[in-house]
């Protein structure tokens, strides 16, 4: 019964052998990113099977507009989780119970600011991206429900983080995985049941995602024995929210560059015809699933560096970084080979269209060697955010996606032009994103090893004064 207790509570990661408190973490931390990523294959795939290949079509055009649209959001998650985990790596209690109550306020904002902004841009986005005529009613009546309902879906995440900065991944998983078979249940329900078509994904998604946070948060309350939370707390005090704007606004811009990089892409993809589209929404469920190990572990090393950080133990950072590496490529180089060997089982989930399974095969052969470069760049560019230094890597993904990524596309498919291909090949997309990751870990790598991250410590005694 004491080892159950413990799987819920806190974990210190300044103490223990470095890659087993880091996989203790990444473990759940895994199983629950595979079950967030459930959100949306689940949508897919009912999509798929119950409405058609078009409906699937419209549900990846949505992609990158809502991505772009939550960047205000994900700034406040990040500089939460580093506060979180340095200020309980310290030991301070007043740092660390302001620190979770600005969040919470800075998240309410900010989800305001997205359900009324949302719903307003989402038509005139999706015009802008060429959606085709056939689709875009069913992406904006998507897009607009999952905006309208964006406070659960901001207040799981933001709440589950500061979980894993307090070490505590296993409890964000329990409440993610009852809120994952919830979807599930819902979508078939909603579009099965009651046909109401892709919205119906997009509603019960959002459900789910609200009962996700309740759990979350009502676990947060329990836990008084870290930090306090009241309505003194809530309180938005001075060098509070400036210091978690100031780590976040980095990763968020990163965000916004992504989605803007996508935005960018999505209108290449779409010139490319329904096909191409549909099998770039089948690539981009699969990808999810492959990368979230990646994503775990970046997690994982920004909760260890962040705490032990805060303890200032910098040689244990050093070490867990190492340890970190050879776990993450592992498991990236295990992933790349299932998928190359077994994809096309995976695309078959999605849909009986032989062609589409087909066409989605081949180009995911192309991006699946860049699965093992995105290892190294996810732990690095944790171990640096953990620290403070959420500056680097932005610039990186800037120049990796701005300078690198979109351009690569836009002129491999000018060049690859041809009467049957009149707008270029579908290739291009795949083979620039494939050397944006390669380059990015080589970068990161660099800037790891140059060190500037190490000095890098956001704590201040007197913001907890």
């Amino acid at each position: 019964m004491l080892k159950i207790s413990k799987l819920f509570a806190a974990k210190d990661m300044t103490e223990g052998t470095p890659w087993k408190r880091i996989l203790e973490f990444s473990i759940p931390m895994l199983i629950g990113n595979i079950a967030q990523q459930f959100y949306n294959t689940a949508d897919s795939i009912v999509v798929g099977r119950y409405i058609g290949d078009n409906a699937l079509a419209a549900v990846g055009s949505a992609g990158p507009i809502l991505n772009l649209l939550l960047v205000l959001f994900v700034g406040v998650a990040t500089g939460a989780g580093i506060m979180v985990s340095q200020y309980f790596g310290a030991r301070d209690r007043e740092g660390l119970s302001r620190t979770i109550g600005v969040s919470m306020t800075l998240t309410a904002l900010t989800s305001l600011i997205i359900m009324i902004l949302g719903p307003m841009l989402t038509r005139p986005l999706l015009q802008f991206l060429n959606t085709p005529a056939s689709i875009i009613d069913w992406s904006d009546g998507y897009l607009k429900i999952f905006f309208l309902g964006a406070a659960g879906f901001s207040y799981y995440n933001i709440l589950s983080g500061i979980l894993r900065g307090l070490g505590d991944s296993f409890s964000a998983l329990i409440f993610l995985l009852v809120s994952t078979v919830l979807n599930v249940v819902l979508d078939i329900w909603f579009v099965a049941g009651f046909n109401m078509g892709v919205p119906g994904v997009a509603l019960a998604t959002v459900i789910a995602q609200g009962i996700s946070a309740i759990l979350c948060l009502i676990k947060l309350m329990g836990m008084k024995e870290h930090f306090d939370l009241n309505l003194k707390m809530l309180k938005l005090k001075r060098g509070f929210p400036g210091r978690l704007i100031r780590l976040g606004l980095p990763s968020g811009v990163t965000q916004a560059i992504f989605s803007f990089a996508m935005i960018a892409v999505q209108s290449l993809t779409n010139s490319f015809g329904e096909m191409v589209i549909a099998a770039n929404v089948i690539i981009m469920r699969v990808d999810g699933f492959a990368m979230m190990p990646n994503f775990s572990f970046g997690t994982a090393m920004t909760t260890y560096a962040g705490q032990n950080i805060g303890a200032g133990k910098i040689d244990r950072v050093e070490k867990g970084t190492k340890d970190g590496l050879k776990m993450a490529v592992s498991v990236a180089t295990v992933i790349t080979i299932i998928i190359l060997v077994f994809g096309k089982y995976l695309m078959r989930i999605f849909t009986d269209t032989a062609e589409l399974v087909d066409l989605s095969m081949y180009l995911m052969k192309i991006l699946a060697p860049g699965y093992i470069a995105m290892a190294v760049t996810q732990v690095l560019s944790g171990v640096m955010r953990g620290a403070g230094d959420t500056m680097t890597p932005m610039w990186i993904s800037m120049v990796t996606t701005i300078l690198i990524r979109v351009p690569l596309a836009y002129g491999l498919a000018y060049l690859t032009q041809s009467p049957e291909y009149p707008t270029g090949r579908p290739e291009a997309v795949f083979v620039s994103l494939l050397i944006a990751w390669v380059l990015g870990s080589l970068i990161n790598t660099f800037f790891y090893r140059k060190g500037k991250w190490r000095g890098k410590a956001v704590l201040e005694t007197d913001l907890a004064g």
